[in-house]
């Protein structure tokens, strides 16, 4: 976990233009999901379409949004001049822990659920349980995405707040134990369901891509750099500071542009749709969260990124609260 905060500098020499650069980019993303929901989910033309002289009432409503957040972003940065690049590190990664931390809650809840709504309905125990016409419902996509698997994404969000642990090991021993069920039921009582497959890959995803921004503030990642070894901490620090912008940041914004590019790109379109697998009703209604998955591995790692690259400025400027770090063997 991150150091405690009475070991991190609050205050510093200022760092105006680095912090002006990470704060506004954390604006632009946090603006940039707000209107990709209005775009989504209220039909309302893209910025863009300014261009092309398409432009409406809610695309400069999604323009302002744009310069509020940026202008919010320039004011905290403003009025906070001294405010340490490490403590604002902190503050980010913290968040991300939280959201972080709120997902993994989220997908054991759903999975667990949506396994079991899975499992009855192929049985047709619902039909027993609640009668053919509710029992339709469960077999619906579009009603099981609203009214079981929202709530308990909320709910996870909630139990993150009361826990201090990302779940990391936890999530790997559940995805363990449904590979286990899986060869257990197969092979001693000759049963296999596609439910049990789609529980073992729905978890499995969210294991690695929601633990890759942690990963990275704990240096887990294979750093390729037979040179990197050989530098000095204020070196370090500015190799780090270029490369989480060239490569990292670079990057996460390339996913994001590309999966959230209008209704019908590849992220969008399925988890508006609440799209299913192949296996359709035999299996688990899961998919369109798998390819929103890869919008929240790029969002989470951007933020971390940004707590990267204030770490490695201040460790580019010399400044006190560096942090240590053994990185993991691979």
């Amino acid at each position: 976990m991150a150091s405690s905060p009475i070991e991190i500098p609050r205050t510093g020499d200022p760092a105006i233009l680095a912090r002006l650069f990470g704060w506004c980019m954390l604006a632009v993303l946090f603006a940039f999901q707000v209107n990709n929901v209005l775009t989504v989910g209220f039909g309302i033309a893209p910025v863009t379409s300014i261009a092309s002289g398409g432009a409406t009432a809610g695309t400069w409503l999604e323009l302002a949004i744009y310069g509020a957040a940026i202008a919010v972003a320039v004011l905290y940065v403003m009025r906070s001049a001294t405010t340490a690049l490490r403590w604002d590190a902190h503050l980010i990664h913290r968040f991300n822990v939280y959201l972080i931390r709120a997902l993994f809650w989220s997908v054991f809840l759903v999975g667990i659920v949506d396994a079991t709504v899975a499992f009855m309905r192929v049985e047709k125990i619902f039909d027993v349980l609640v009668g053919e016409e509710t029992a339709r419902l469960f077999g619906k996509a579009r009603w099981v995405g609203p009214y079981i698997h929202m709530p308990l994404i909320v709910a996870g969000f909630i139990l993150a707040f009361f826990t201090r642990t990302l779940g990391f090991t936890w999530l790997a021993l559940m995805v363990v134990v449904a590979e286990l069920l899986i060869v257990i039921s197969r092979f001693v009582f000759s049963y296999e369901q596609a439910l049990m497959g789609d529980l073992v890959r729905y978890w499995y995803a969210a294991l690695f891509l929601f633990a890759s921004a942690y990963t990275l503030f704990e240096e887990g990642h294979v750093r390729v750099d037979v040179l990197y070894a050989g530098f000095g901490p204020t070196t370090r620090g500015f190799v780090n500071a270029i490369g989480a912008i060239a490569l990292g940041m670079s990057t996460c914004w390339v996913i994001i542009g590309i999966g959230f590019n209008g209704a019908r790109s590849i992220i969008n379109s399925p988890v508006a749709n609440f799209e299913v697998s192949q296996t359709g009703s035999v299996g688990m209604f899961i998919k369109y969260q798998m390819a929103a998955f890869l919008g929240l591995f790029a969002i989470t790692m951007l933020i971390q990124f940004v707590s990267y690259f204030f770490d490695a400025v201040a460790d580019k400027r010399d400044e006190p609260g560096h942090r240590d770090v053994t990185p993991a063997a691979h």
